[in-house]
């Protein structure tokens, strides 16, 4: 677990609050919730906490176990991301919701918006840098400020009106697909030295 380090908690909880982006989440709740669903946001913390933690220990070994490299699933979570940034802009639904419950705390609130591919590589790459004990405590310190924008998102629809929540919506869906294109950017020149690498071995 290594030692506590005001410093390096810092830094990891200000690397983990922008790359969780509980903020720019904010018009997606909304969103989801005028269009019906379901939003528990104890259930969504809790829910997000543990996958992270979970993938903060595990990580490593469960893509290697399907045989995924960090750079694939980052791909693969910058395409998602992309696609609900489509959504935001252009009011279309890709993302059907389908069966009796209307709830959308797991998916795609948990994930992959909270709990994504940006955050898992992001926990990972930290752990080469910091104590496990910083990343944890950051972490943890993220997840409650994650909560206190759940319980008021509510609210702010109150505070800026429909208006604003539209003019909102379409301005993170822009930030959404900047975050896409630089997850996507960032890990595809990897993913594709590691396909050129396996071929030239075989």
């Amino acid at each position: 677990m290594g030692h506590f380090n005001f410093q390096e908690f810092i830094s990891a909880f200000i690397i983990m609050f922008a790359v969780i982006d509980a903020i720019g989440a904010t018009p997606i709740i909304i969103s989801l919730r005028e269009n019906g669903k379901t939003i528990k946001p104890i259930k969504a913390t809790l829910l997000s906490l543990l996958l992270l933690v979970a993938f903060f220990y595990a990580g490593d070994m469960l893509l290697r176990l399907f045989h995924v490299d960090i750079a694939s699933f980052a791909v693969a979570g910058s395409i998602v991301i992309f696609l609900m940034a489509i959504e935001m802009l252009l009011d279309v639904e890709i993302f059907k919701f389908k069966g009796p419950s209307s709830e959308a705390t797991i998916v795609p609130l948990v994930f992959p918006l909270l709990a994504g591919a940006g955050s898992f590589t992001t926990l990972l790459s930290l752990r080469a840098e910091y104590a496990d004990i910083n990343i944890l405590l950051g972490l943890f310190a993220n997840m409650l400020f994650v909560l206190f924008v759940l319980t008021m998102t509510d609210k702010v629809q109150q505070w800026i009106g429909k208006g604003g929540v539209y003019v909102v919506r379409k301005f993170f869906g822009v930030i959404l697909i900047a975050v896409a294109v630089r997850l996507f950017t960032a890990n595809i020149a990897e993913l594709i030295a590691n396909i050129s690498q396996t071929a030239h071995v075989q």
